[in-house]
């Protein structure tokens, strides 16, 4: 083999599949989330009163956070149109609008946990709630460096174009399935409680 065809051999097209492994590594975390929710769904259908006395949740911020976070998805969709017609800049604007809700959504969180007036070993539902709402806030903190990736990377020049945006469709593939999550979390520890 001489060197060219060495050298052309190494050169051969082999397909992206970071978006798959991207997919494939959320679908494990879906089934950690569908964990969570049955033991809490469980955990509930057995229960005389639920939540316990004493450990009631609030419904203004979450319901807030929960508006900022639905809305975030939209927001880093137009950074995603943006990039696909070439706008860096554009792309960066939207980026950096969705960091910002992101970190608005977890400072309500740290609100919330701050004023709720029960801890994490109190009892069963709040050893569910803090459990499910901190592993979500863990995951919206992950998307919020992913994000901050994105808008570190985009400062090379050509980094990112209209053919070259997967890390940008990943953060927000990312972004979105943390949006479904939560939509999830909140209708069952939040809506549920109400009835």
């Amino acid at each position: 083999m001489t060197i060219a065809t060495t050298s052309e051999h190494h050169q051969e097209h082999h397909p992206d599949l970071r978006v798959w492994g991207l997919l494939t590594f959320l679908v494990s975390e879906s089934l950690m989330f569908g964990g969570f929710f049955a033991t809490y769904l469980y955990l509930r259908g057995g229960a005389a009163v639920w939540p316990p006395e004493g450990t009631e949740v609030e419904l203004f911020v979450p319901a807030i956070n929960t508006i900022i976070l639905v809305s975030s998805s939209f927001v880093i969709h137009f950074g995603d149109k943006a990039i696909k017609k070439n706008n860096v800049n554009g792309m960066r604007f939207w980026y950096i609008f969705t960091a910002i809700m992101g970190a608005v959504f977890l400072g309500g969180q740290v609100y919330e946990y701050a004023t709720l007036g029960y801890g994490l070993t109190t009892n069963i539902f709040a050893n569910c709630f803090y459990l499910m709402t901190g592993f979500h806030g863990l995951h919206v903190f992950v998307g919020l460096l992913l994000i901050l990736g994105v808008l570190w990377r985009s400062r090379r020049e050509g980094h990112y174009s209209a053919t070259k945006h997967t890390g940008i469709e990943m953060a927000e593939i990312y972004w979105h399935f943390v949006d479904i999550i939560w939509i999830i979390l909140f209708t069952l520890v939040y809506i549920l409680t109400l009835f």
